[in-house]
């Protein structure tokens, strides 16, 4: 028979006992797991996937003509993103290369005198060997006019008329020799006004280049392949030269930034293996190692830097970012600035 006094347990009681015995049990798998893996291993929960996000700026102004992307669409290196109304541009180009076609003209024309005024060089050399031949004569006709004057052959006055010729033709030979000397002086000239023009030249071919430059700049490319950002343009409006348009993230180059405790970092070592954990991705353990270790505390990064010294002095533990390189490849659901665990195994001494 059973006992009346005999109470029977509370199903309640039951749950609540099994319930406190498995968080005990597993509180003790989790603390033993935790020092067993603190052991082997550093981890930190301070850490981001960084990749390159970089804006895509404008090179010349004016009205947006097409946006040819959509927000975060996939696009290859060379992409057109944004048309900008070009009518503007192409007449600068037509006007620059009007301003060539005249510079050569000129150069042409110019050209075209330089070789006029060589070719009148040779004329004046002949003209200065007609007017020495005549000098040449008139002297030997002074020289003879002055015997026959002796022997009083002829009279004073045909002497001065000789004499006057012989002056005449010694006038002509100077005015000659001086007349090649105003050709070659035009000759240096026209030389000099050639260079100003091939310089002005330059110039203008510059000037055209340039307009095909800021031609081009009216097509917005992508620099490189990846992602796009937000989209914020429309078209129809109006933009300034170097006024960022949209943002693109390089998807191909990713890596991530870990800030480690300064009580940690002894010991690691460039291309230390790295296990990588996402909070965004259950059950998946990507696999790295240290590229680098930063040579300062990222405090000393900021813009400004604490003083100890300036108040009361509360002792920080500081952090040391580390810059760690994805070995693993398939990466690609891992986006920039992701929460990741990261977990470095202790160098074995």
């Amino acid at each position: 028979m059973e006992t009346p006094n005999t109470k029977k347990a509370h199903p309640g009681n039951i749950i609540l006992s099994s319930v406190a015995i498995i968080v005990v049990i597993g509180a003790m798998i989790y603390f033993a797991n935790y020092f067993l893996t603190g052991s082997k291993y550093l981890e930190t929960n301070d850490a981001q996937v960084e990749s390159y996000i970089n804006p895509v700026s404008a090179r010349a102004g004016g009205y947006i003509k097409q946006v040819k992307f959509d927000e975060h669409q996939v696009v290859k290196q060379g992409d057109t993103l944004v048309v900008i109304d070009d009518r503007e541009y192409r007449e600068h180009v037509t006007e620059a290369e009007a301003a060539v076609d005249d510079a050569n003209a000129q150069l042409v024309v110019l050209s075209a005198s330089i070789t006029s005024a060589e070719t009148g060089t040779l004329v004046n050399k002949d003209q200065i060997d007609g007017a020495k031949a005549r000098l040449v004569q008139q002297h030997a006709d002074i020289m003879r006019y002055k015997n026959l004057i002796k022997e009083e052959a002829i009279t004073g006055s045909d002497l001065e008329v000789v004499q006057s010729h012989y002056d005449v033709s010694l006038s002509d030979y100077n005015a000659t020799q001086n007349n090649l000397k105003t050709s070659y002086a035009k000759i240096a000239e026209l030389r000099s006004r050639k260079a100003l023009l091939i310089a002005d030249l330059k110039r203008k071919k510059a000037l055209l280049h340039l307009s095909h430059i800021n031609l081009e700049y009216t097509v917005i490319r992508a620099p490189y392949a990846g992602k796009m950002g937000r989209k914020t343009i429309q078209e129809g409006q109006q933009i300034q030269a170097g006024q960022p348009l949209v943002s693109i993230v390089d998807e191909k180059e990713k890596w991530i930034t870990a800030n480690f405790k300064e009580t940690q970092v002894y010991g690691m070592y460039v291309g230390q293996p790295v296990d990588i954990r996402v909070d965004a991705i259950d059950d998946k353990v990507y696999h790295g190692q240290i590229e680098a270790i930063s040579a300062s505390t990222g405090a000393k990064f900021s813009l400004l830097p604490p003083d100890n010294a300036t108040g009361n002095f509360v002792k920080i533990v500081q952090r040391v970012p580390v810059k760690i390189k994805f070995t693993s490849t398939d990466i690609e659901p891992v986006k920039a600035g992701m929460n990741v665990l990261v977990s470095v195994k202790k160098k074995v001494i």
